[in-house]
């Protein structure tokens, strides 16, 4: 098994336990409702939207660059869909901002990456990774709730990209963690992208009794 492979696994392994969505086993549905699960939304987007355009500048690797470039476009293009379905909802969104509370964690750390290929595998690679993962889940959900209009903006339209974005990672591992020392980097960067979601995934569950958080 190659190293990308290899590491490939173990994400799938750490993610494991988001594929299974209890409450829902047990017919109950969440506490929560769906515009405040796509207010969350938002706030994820943006933080993904900004973190791929402050590294694309001091990003050398022209092919990594524009992937970033295509990312932070797509990541935007969420955050306006998802923002028309909200006003869709009835919802008032003037003076909101996703950002009031300030950046989370997660965001903090990413953009104190300053290797390409830590950010790679910390951002498109794992971050994607959890995102997939996480919005499958959300897609119950919302069906759940009876949201068909909500569950196919993210089936056929947020999750098309996120699988992009991943596959763009995966791509430029291979292509550029091609030592020992880098691919420690990688390894590295991407256990604790998915150790600091984890950590924030259960907090913003614990306080908003959502069942569900989207994307990452």
């Amino acid at each position: 098994m190659g190293f990308v492979e290899g590491l490939y696994h173990e994400v799938a392994q750490a993610l494991r336990k988001l594929e299974e969505i209890p409450i829902l086993e047990s017919g109950v549905l969440p506490k929560i409702g769906v515009v405040e699960l796509l207010k969350m939304a938002l706030k994820n987007e943006m933080e993904a939207s900004q973190l791929a355009a402050l590294w694309m500048p001091s990003t050398p690797e022209i092919d990594i660059k524009l992937g970033l470039a295509r990312q932070c476009g797509d990541e935007a293009k969420h955050y306006r869909l998802i923002e028309k379905r909200l006003i869709e909802l009835g919802e008032n969104l003037e003076g909101f901002s996703p950002l009031a509370m300030g950046y989370s964690p997660l965001y903090q750390w990413l953009v104190t990456l300053d290797n390409s290929i830590e950010r790679v595998a910390a951002g498109p690679f794992a971050r994607e990774a959890i995102a997939i993962k996480r919005n499958l889940q959300l897609i119950a959900v919302l069906e759940a709730m009876e949201d068909k209009e909500s569950a196919d903006l993210y089936r056929n339209q947020i999750q098309p990209d996120e699988d992009w974005h991943h596959n763009f990672g995966l791509t430029m591992l291979r292509k550029y963690a091609t030592t020992v020392e880098l691919q420690e980097k990688a390894t590295l960067a991407t256990m604790k992208t998915i150790e600091l979601a984890d950590e924030l995934r259960t907090a913003a569950m614990a306080k908003s009794g959502a069942c569900v958080i989207p994307g990452c």
